[in-house]
């Protein structure tokens, strides 16, 4: 397993600013708890299932198997 950035270099900088910008919460999110700071609960979740291969909700990060 390896997580590893987007491979796209826009979409990982313009993520980035938006967790800076909201205090390392999901820009995507409207709530601001701990299940959405970053790495957000629901991508750690999907790290531990051993058959998920993909990106997280906010395309930050990508699993490979």
């Amino acid at each position: 397993m390896k997580i590893r950035y987007n491979e796209n270099r826009e979409l990982v900088d313009k993520v980035k600013e938006g967790l800076e910008m909201r205090g390392g919460y999901c820009p995507c999110r409207m709530e601001q708890t701990e299940e959405t700071k970053c790495m957000c609960q629901e991508f750690r979740d999907q790290i531990a299932d051993p058959e998920f291969e993909g990106y997280c909700h906010c395309m930050l990060y990508y699993k490979e198997k």
